[in-house]
């Protein structure tokens, strides 16, 4: 392995490393903007610039491949007059209105300005053309602040397959954006947010809901309910100081109340919910295949990721039928919040103003979708990310390491474990494998713990398979059978996928997709910035989570049981396929 001397400091390295890689295994740490972990470097910002002994000219460590021998300086007076030097460029064309922009004091060119001591601008000139963009329900782009780093490229492109954003025209009038400088809305974009959740300033950002959520709130015609999403309660915490992975569900009720919601309700409720259907569904389908010998459409797919509905959608129409029916667990909740809770209530439905706290850009799209009405009205009126929440925190003055640990309210606040991993890549698949294969064979799901390990981590690609080799009397058909399944997170590793099922080359009964890296806990409206290590520890926390349940198991969870005794009847009831089930549209990729 390569040995070579950063600041003074020797280390080893693997062969093809870089120097920023190298810097980082040291401890030196190296400024960047235009940097994502894991994906090639392309060196655009110059940031990174560092000092090699025998080089002329100063190199961007991000893409300097190391050298055995090598003896770099990452802060020599040469390198830091050339940092500032670049990022005073950067700031000259950068037309940011700090004070009231979004990114305020969460801005990586204004955390590396002010690490260099950057205090006045000294290349006053023309500002970069504002081109603002608020034409999708998620996201909201203005060209005036952004630096040219292409991260949003990188991922658009690299990471999810979707390639909506391109570099156009040349030099200072260079701009990122939809061919031809159209708006997001008339292309291909599923607004799954991961733009926004790499872009270090403030060019991309969630379209930003919560003036809405305070007028809703000061409404006293409107009882104003509040759900929060499983991966949640382990990141909100990174916005007030917490370490990643910080589990803060009863301060996140706590604050939720003090902010004035008349409820506050748990999506795991609906997520339990959702492998009842979604289980039952499965079901069904492997019987009609199985035992009828019919088409049923086989693998299905998992539906309750939005920017992955509106991936197939654009990208794969011909997958549609493949689909479950089911509403993700954010709409479920919504129309049994409008219908069943505000019975419970006394309530109309247009009387119900709905908050859904999620991790995901798209969910804001999904709630604006317009068959997501069953009760009449919207499902769901509001969705905020995680940065959102933690922005109307702040406003109302609450100091959130301060708070108490609070409860979610009974009945649609119960939920069991394997709705907890409903956040994480392979957490639907094993939760509904638990309910599934208890269900067929009357035992619990064999492996330790109740975790199907081969569908855990953050692999892109993941696969099991669960041989069936007892039954109860209803499923005696699927005896002796051999159950795969397949997980995917992030789109590009779902297009690989999906190229292997339609060749071939792959046989599947049960695929999940998830559109983010990691799940719903590297979600696009999540703190900012996301990289492997922060999803390992949000992904063990919600792990921790669930094994610290009594209930592991949807099927187990007794509101649910009365839910359907009550009101809903039986999965797959005539109800049930109103209130929780949808149909998907296959869409031109530009309009």
């Amino acid at each position: 392995m390569p040995k070579l001397t950063i600041d003074g400091i020797q280390v080893e390295v693997a062969e093809g490393a870089t120097v920023l890689d190298a810097a980082r295994q040291a401890g030196v740490r190296i400024p960047t903007l235009c940097h994502l972990e894991n994906i090639q470097a392309i060196g655009a910002c110059r940031v990174c610039l560092v000092e090699i002994e025998s080089h002329r000219d100063l190199a961007a460590a991000c893409v300097m491949p190391i050298a055995d021998g090598m003896q770099v300086h990452t802060h020599s007076p040469r390198v830091r007059a050339a940092r500032r030097t670049v990022v005073e460029l950067l700031l000259s064309e950068h037309d940011g209105d700090c004070p009231t922009c979004s990114r305020n004091e969460d801005c990586e060119l204004q955390a590396v300005a002010r690490e260099l001591g950057i205090r006045e601008n000294r290349y006053p000139g023309e500002k970069s053309r504002r081109r603002e963009d608020a034409s999708t329900p998620a996201l909201v782009r203005n060209t005036a602040k952004c630096i040219l780093c292409r991260r949003c490229v990188t991922v658009c492109g690299d990471v999810q397959g979707v390639t909506a954003l391109f570099p156009q025209y040349r030099g200072f009038k260079t701009a990122i954006g939809p061919a031809f400088d159209q708006d997001l809305a008339t292309v291909a974009c599923v607004q799954c947010g991961q733009c926004a959740a790499v872009c270090p300033v403030g060019a991309i950002t969630e379209r930003d809901q919560t003036d809405e959520v305070w007028a809703a709130l000061s409404d006293p015609h409107k009882c104003v309910v509040v759900q929060t999403a499983p991966a949640i309660r382990a990141a909100l915490g990174e916005c007030f100081g917490y370490p990643p992975g910080t589990l803060v569900k009863g301060k996140m009720v706590s604050a939720l109340r003090r902010l004035g919601f008349h409820s506050v309700f748990d999506t795991n409720f609906a997520a339990d919910l959702t492998i009842m259907e979604e289980g039952t569904e499965l079901l069904h389908r492997l019987r009609k295949a199985l035992a009828d010998g019919k088409d049923a459409h086989l693998p299905m797919f998992t539906s309750c990721s939005p920017g992955w509905i509106r991936y197939a959608e654009y990208f794969h129409p011909e997958l549609l039928p493949n689909l479950s029916t089911c509403k993700s667990p954010q709409q479920m909740m919504g129309a049994v919040l409008k219908t069943y809770y505000a019975g419970k209530l006394g309530r109309k439905p247009a009387e119900m103003f709905v908050v859904a706290v999620m991790p995901c850009t798209a969910k804001k799209a999904e709630a604006r979708r317009p068959e997501m009405n069953a009760s009449g009205f919207s499902d769901v009126d509001v969705v905020l990310t995680t940065r959102e929440l933690a922005r109307m925190i702040r406003q109302a003055g609450i100091d959130f390491k301060a708070l108490g640990e609070g409860q979610m309210d009974s009945p649609l606040g119960e939920s069991t474990g394997a709705a907890d991993i409903f956040a994480n890549t392979g957490g639907v698949m094993e939760a509904a494998l638990r309910t599934a294969c208890e269900l067929i064979t009357g035992r619990e799901l064999p492996f330790p713990n109740l975790h199907v390990r081969p569908l855990a981590g953050l692999a892109g690609v993941k696969e099991a398979s669960i041989p069936i080799t007892e039954t109860v009397p209803a499923w005696s058909f699927l005896k002796g059978a051999t159950l795969h399944v397949a997980v995917a997170h992030g789109l590009g590793n779902a297009r690989q996928l999906i190229e292997r099922i339609r060749s071939g080359a792959a046989h599947y009964h049960f695929v999940e997709i998830m559109t983010c890296p990691g799940g719903c806990i590297g979600g696009g409206g999540q703190p900012r910035l996301t990289s492997d290590a922060v999803r390992q520890a949000r992904l063990a926390a919600i792990y921790q989570e669930d094994e610290h349940r009594a209930l592991r198991k949807s099927h187990e969870n007794p509101a649910i049981q009365q839910l359907y005794a009550d009101f809903l009847g039986h999965p797959l009831s005539h109800k049930a396929h109103e209130l929780l089930h949808t149909k998907y549209t296959p869409r031109p990729r530009v309009s």
